[in-house]
């Protein structure tokens, strides 16, 4: 199943992109986010250099219907607010893509990173379009299990190698104590690297 990872522009006319763009040295990490009636409930960990005047333009914004301030010191506040303009939220909703938490906004901009079936992804994407986010894609990338990928031998002789600092730069091991250390042929202990090389180079050009 492949993660994504996306840098998403929030509207303009949004709270949290007006906000965190008046305020760009803050960053607003989003620790928790569900859904109300027509609003959104979330759970905002900020920090800032100008911290009260960040939360005070929080709680001037109409489309903030409340803020708790649970927690705060010099440099961070604990914040728990509801929104109307939740849209984030509402296109997670329509994808039926579970959003993974935290995220964080800085700059008018969240960066979020989500793993879900590739048709998830694509109605994720549309979603954010039909509400009118922008997006930058930085990577997606297939969640490969290791176990279906090597066998135990290989899995095995290559944490023996890892180990033992083969891969290291320099190399702390040589193939012969490598060979030796895992009680393998040294013939065996390059054939069967050079497959896990082999297999694990494929896997990421592919993915």
């Amino acid at each position: 199943m492949p993660t994504a990872k996306l840098h998403i522009a929030l509207p303009e006319d949004v709270w949290i992109s007006e906000v965190s763009t008046a305020n760009p040295d803050a960053e607003f990490r989003v620790l928790a986010a569900f859904p109300a009636e027509e609003t959104g409930v979330g759970l905002l960990e900020i920090s800032a250099e100008d911290l009260p005047s960040v939360v005070a333009a929080m709680d001037d914004r109409e489309d903030i219907t409340r803020l708790d301030l649970q927690q705060a010191s010099e440099e961070s506040a604990l914040v728990e607010f509801e929104t109307t303009a939740p849209l984030l939220l509402f296109s997670v909703q329509e994808s039926g893509l579970p959003l993974e938490l935290p995220f964080t906004i800085v700059d008018g901009e969240a960066e979020v990173e989500l793993t879900a079936s590739r048709d998830r992804l694509s109605a994720f994407t549309t979603q954010l379009q039909t509400f009118g986010m922008d997006f930058d894609v930085e990577y997606v990338r297939e969640m490969v299990n290791s176990e279906s990928l090597l066998t135990q031998r290989q899995r095995e002789l290559l944490h023996t190698a890892v180990e033992e600092g083969y891969y290291d730069t320099p190399r702390e091991c040589s193939l012969t104590e490598l060979a030796e250390e895992a009680g393998v042929a040294k013939s065996t202990a390059s054939e069967t690297l050079h497959r896990v090389e082999e297999k694990i180079v494929k896997e990421y050009v592919d993915g």
